[in-house]
C-alpha cells in the first residue's frame, strides 16, 4: 500500500509505565502511544484532532520493560471520505543493561518490533481543514 502521511515518537518507558512484575509495561501502553501518533497523523493530514474508531488488530510480541526506549510509528494508507485507515508499529531501540552500570543502555543494533497494530481514524467532514485535491 503507498504511505499517504507518516509519523513516528520516540518514547522512555519510566517507573510510572510498569504495571506487572519484572518491571514489565502493559501492553495498554503501546495503544496509547498509537493513539498519540494517530493524532498526529490526522493532524497533519486534515488540520484536525479526529477520533480514533476501532483497532482491527494488535498483536504484542515483545515485553516492554522500564527504562527502553520505543518508537512508535503510523501511517495513513487508506482515505475514505472521513475515514483514514492507519498501520502501526513499535520498535525498542534502546535497552538498559544493568549489568554494565547502573545507567547502563544499549542503542540496539538490531530494533525489536514489541507491538503492531492497525485502525480506522475518523474527521468528520466539517473538521476537515486541509484540502487534498
Amino acid at each position: 500500500m503507498n504511505t499517504l502521511v507518516e509519523s513516528l515518537i520516540r518514547v522512555r518507558m519510566s517507573a510510572h509505565d510498569a504495571h506487572y512484575a519484572g518491571e514489565l509495561v502493559d501492553g495498554a501502553r503501546m495503544t496509547n502511544l498509537f493513539g498519540d501518533v494517530a493524532t498526529e497523523l490526522l493532524i497533519k493530514y486534515d488540520g484536525d484532532e479526529g477520533l480514533f474508531r476501532a483497532y482491527d488488530s494488535v498483536e504484542f510480541l515483545a515485553p516492554v520493560r522500564v527504562g527502553d526506549y520505543i518508537e512508535a510509528k503510523g501511517r495513513i494508507v487508506k482515505v475514505g471520505n472521513t475515514s483514514r485507515r492507519m498501520e502501526f508499529e513499535a520498535w525498542k531501540v534502546i535497552a538498559p543493561c544493568p549489568e554494565n552500570g547502573e545507567a547502563a543502555a544499549d542503542f540496539l543494533k538490531e530494533p525489536v518490533l514489541v507491538c503492531k497494530a492497525s485502525g480506522t481514524c475518523v474527521t468528520p467532514k466539517e473538521a476537515q481543514r486541509i484540502d487534498h485535491e
